[in-house]
């Protein structure tokens, strides 16, 4: 049975189910309501509050405030809402992550992701598994962002948009509708093409890679609208990735999906 290390001046509160080999950094605040699994590093001036579930292997860095209420005006202190975090995350300095809004809901973190030294999650985003956040992103609530994306430093994205798998976001960068899978994006709501260099890395064969393209200029490039693009795609022999691509924007109804930007290519 392991060890526990918690620091003579941090303060765990007694009802806080803290596993095996735990570390707890000087100053750091644990609440009663914490679940920490094993091997979890928690380094100083961490404060845990709320109901938060850290799954094994996590390291959260100095100063990171994980559960806060969420900043909406219409949340209730009452609500019994929640953080969930898988395993072997690094969560670097300063990150804030905010628990659920709506009673009984969470904010979830998947597992392998690496956010960057003060990057923002809002109350009840869906971060998948190996994505990156870097410094100073904004997620405002309910974004989703699914496996694999790359989000570059200092970029904002509004509340409910949804960025597909292995996308490829410049840093300094703005959204407010929603980013296909494979895609680059960039500046204010723009797509540049495909994530080329992604998609190999992944191990995306070259048939995928082709179809991928050829449903990215179908939408983008045809000089179709969406719905007629999509009505021609179930004419056509998309599979795997590319029908991927073709269902995330089919069913980007809330938000809509963001444009290409005049000149962009997909790549290759």
């Amino acid at each position: 049975m392991g060890t526990v290390k918690i620091h003579s001046t941090a303060l765990v509160d007694p009802d806080a189910k803290i596993e095996a080999n735990v570390e707890i950094g000087p100053f750091s605040i644990v609440g009663p309501q914490a679940v920490i699994g094993e091997r979890t590093i928690l380094q100083s001036h961490v404060v845990i509050e709320g109901e938060v579930l850290v799954g094994t292997g996590n390291l959260i860095g100095h100063g990171t405030v994980i559960g806060s209420p969420p900043q909406d005006v219409s949340f209730s202190a009452q609500r019994k809402t929640k953080v969930e975090i898988g395993n072997n995350n690094v969560i670097r300095e300063y990150c804030t992550i905010h628990r659920g809004t709506a009673e009984g809901s969470a904010t979830k973190i998947g597992e392998k992701n690496f956010l960057m030294a003060g990057a923002h999650v809002g109350h009840n985003c869906l971060i998948g598994n190996n994505v990156v956040i870097a410094n100073n992103c904004l997620l405002a609530g309910y974004v989703r962002v699914d496996d694999g994306a790359f989000l570059g430093g200092g970029s904002t994205f509004h509340q409910f948009m949804h960025i597909g798998r292995l996308v490829m976001v410049q840093g300094s960068s703005a959204f407010g509708k929603d980013l296909p899978p494979f895609v680059i994006a960039a500046e204010r709501n723009y797509v540049f093409g495909i994530n080329v260099i992604g998609l190999r890395r992944a191990g995306f064969n070259a048939r995928d890679r082709e179809q991928i393209k050829a449903a990215f200029k179908l939408v983008y490039l045809s000089g179709l609208n969406i719905a007629q693009a999509l009505e021609k795609a179930a004419t056509m022999e998309f599979d795997g990735p590319a029908r991927e691509f073709l269902d995330f924007v089919a069913n980007a109804k809330k938000r809509g999906i963001c444009p290409v930007k005049r000149g962009a290519t997909c790549g290759e």
